[in-house]
């Protein structure tokens, strides 16, 4: 029944017609391959990367593992590739590995608790701390351990700690690794629990010897994230570092360690990093950061034993994202990008001539296929005189004579970046194929932008930003080829509170609204959500502390207040598993919506999270998406 479903055409028709067969379409989309880097092979003279392909009929995924030279050429398809790659996870002598592994430690499930009760299902908890992100906790945790590859002896280097390393719920890999001579293991943990462990952002990096069995925390005088550490070839240690406790997006630095000294590499930059690798000599280091609504590839110099600020150097330039840094050579730089307009593959860039050179170019046939929409950046003044990037994205084959509705995008985080990303939900390149002229600026709260444009939301839910979004639609409709009286909302998150809050403040500028996970009543969201430290920050403490922020966010910026002002289509998507910001909070915004007497639905998907992940899902989401825009727009 459900394939059947999916299989028959909507025929939706927005004001360029219906689907055409050279645009992109919500079922074309799930089609894309996505490319993600692995590493390279021990030689170093292929990329192994891996290609995921969605399968709708399964609903499913399927993946393939291939390499490609870095001089370029075709690529081969792998039937075995572990043994091929450069593994980190070795130790310099090669004679340990090291891994990481849930460990049972607490008796939270009542079949635990109660040996002969073994149907029982309910979860014992007596502090917070009792769910994250989309799992209930079941007492596990996850540890680090290094293996003996000659014993097979394992050792569990936290041993007893009712703390996770990975932390969760996004860590990896990347949360441990091996010191430059294998004595060493360094590995990130937030040690703390219940209540105090959901209001701190403190993460620390944790050295353990092997010999002793110490462990010792080696940045414990910062109270805010530090993560990702990384050894150069010299043997010195770097991370990143937010040092406000409790705000996990403040500025994140680059931070170095010799011997006893720390060095802060970007603390005189005016933005934030996303991640770095060493160079090979060590000389300096790479790292990707927002900037000017894009994700780019930069340089900073490590020289320790001046005064001077480090040089900072931008490598790279251009209407696209420099997502990630895959590997770093002597010469050249393996990198992976994408745009608005074409999903991620992986790049050469030549540290000489600064030219970034495809390896891989897995989507490129489906997308010389389609007629492809216009992204440009438009710069609109805000109320208070500032210049906002913010960018417009025209249907294919746009004709300036014609009008067209157009979309209000209210990005999430709400310090994410609005930058030339490729999403497989929110995905500008389908909205715009179907007709619609989407308007998504970088409004205060993003990176990229300078640390204080960055900062100015906080505490400031509905103040400014809000204008920001007026200030970037009004800015546009002004054109001819903008149908005023077509014009709607859309977000998800923060861009789903965005949405709640403006549908009641928009004075007749929107004809309706979507909005996705978003946040209705912010009362209800700090008693429920799992991460306080961000409404702590964010909302300026609970509801029940008088003081100027709070009584800002639980009033006047709080969406709920405005129900009574709703006044267009509100269309709600949530799923069961967002714990995050929880599903009552869609239910809410629905039931309002609905007892107002106004035109609603309320998509709900039990097994989803914050996200749509599975493929049918996501062609639900996007059918319902347009369905909703082509009855109500």
């Amino acid at each position: 029944m459900l394939r059947t479903v999916l299989s028959v055409s909507l025929g939706l028709a927005v004001s360029m017609g219906a689907y055409a067969s050279d645009v992109m379409t919500p079922e074309k989309l799930w089609q894309v391959k996505r490319v993600s880097a692995l590493g390279l092979n021990q030689d170093k003279t292929h990329v192994i990367y891996k290609v995921t392909t969605p399968s709708v009929e399964s609903n499913d995924f399927n993946s393939k593992v291939y390499q490609v030279p870095l001089k370029g050429g075709e690529s081969q398809l792998l039937e075995a590739y572990q043994g091929l790659l450069i593994d980190r996870s070795i130790s310099p002598d090669g004679s340990k590995k090291l891994f990481h592994e849930k460990v049972k430690l607490e008796n939270v499930l009542a079949s635990d608790r109660y040996k002969e009760l073994g149907q029982a299902n309910a979860y014992v908890f007596d502090d917070l701390n009792y769910r994250h992100w989309d799992t209930w906790k079941d007492g596990s945790f996850k540890h680090v351990f290094y293996q003996d590859l000659k014993s097979e002896e394992k050792v569990d280097i936290m041993k007893g700690m009712a703390f996770d390393s990975p932390t969760s719920p996004f860590g990896g890999a990347a949360d441990y690794t091996w010191g430059p001579k294998g004595e060493n293991i360094y590995y990130v943990s937030k040690k703390f629990t219940g209540t105090e462990y959901v209001k701190s952002t403190n993460t620390d990096i944790y050295r353990y010897n092997l010999a002793s069995k110490k462990t010792t925390n080696i940045t414990q005088s910062n109270l805010g994230y530090d993560k990702y550490p990384a050894f150069s070839p010299k043997g010195h240690l770097a991370w990143l570092q937010m040092d406000e406790p409790g705000n996990e997006a403040d500025k994140n630095d680059i931070i170095v360690k010799v011997k006893n000294r720390e060095f802060n590499l970007t603390a005189h930059w005016d933005g934030t990093v996303n991640s770095f690798k060493w160079s090979n000599d060590g000389k300096h280091i790479y790292f990707v950061a927002p900037t000017d609504g894009t994700i780019q590839l930069f340089q900073v110099s490590v020289n320790t034993k001046t005064k001077a600020k480090p040089k900072i150097k931008q490598l790279t330039n251009g209407q696209f994202d420099v997502n990630s840094i895959v590997a770093v050579l002597d010469n050249q730089l393996v990198v992976t990008r994408n745009s608005m307009n074409a999903a991620r593959e992986i790049y050469r860039l030549d540290l000489k001539s600064k030219k970034l050179v495809a390896l891989t170019k897995e989507n490129n046939a489906f997308y010389a296929s389609l007629d492809l929409p216009n992204v440009e950046k438009r710069m609109v003044k805000t109320k208070d005189g500032q210049d906002m990037l913010t960018w417009v994205i025209y249907p294919p084959n746009f004709d300036k004579s014609k009008k067209y509705p157009t979309l209000l995008y209210l990005q999430g985080g709400p310090q994410s970046a609005l930058s030339q990303f490729y999403s497989f939900r929110w995905n500008f390149q389908v909205m715009a194929s179907q007709g619609y002229i989407v308007v998504a600026p970088n409004r205060r709260g993003m990176p990229g932008h300078g640390v204080k444009w960055n900062e100015d939301i906080s505490q400031d839910w509905g103040g400014k930003v809000m204008q920001d979004y007026l200030n970037a639609i009004d800015d546009v409709a002004k054109e001819s080829y903008v149908d005023t009286s077509r014009i709607g909302a859309i977000g998800a998150s923060y861009g789903g509170y965005s949405a709640f809050y403006l549908a009641g403040n928009h004075d007749g500028r929107f004809k309706t609204f979507i909005a996705h996970c978003g946040i209705f009543d912010l009362r209800s969201m700090y008693g429920t959500t799992e991460e306080l430290f961000f409404v702590n920050n964010e909302l300026g403490g609970a509801y029940w502390e008088e003081n100027a922020a709070t009584k800002k966010s639980y009033g006047q910026f709080n969406p709920i207040s405005y129900v009574d002002k709703w006044d267009a289509p509100m269309f709600v998507i949530h799923g069961g598993k967002d714990y995050r910001v929880p599903l009552e909070q869609g239910i809410a915004a629905f039931q309002a919506a609905k007892l107002r007497g106004l035109q609603s639905r309320f998509l709900y998907f039990p097994e989803e999270n914050h996200w749509v992940l599975t493929p049918q899902n996501g062609i639900v989401w996007q059918r319902e998406f347009f369905k909703w825009l082509d009855e109500t727009l």
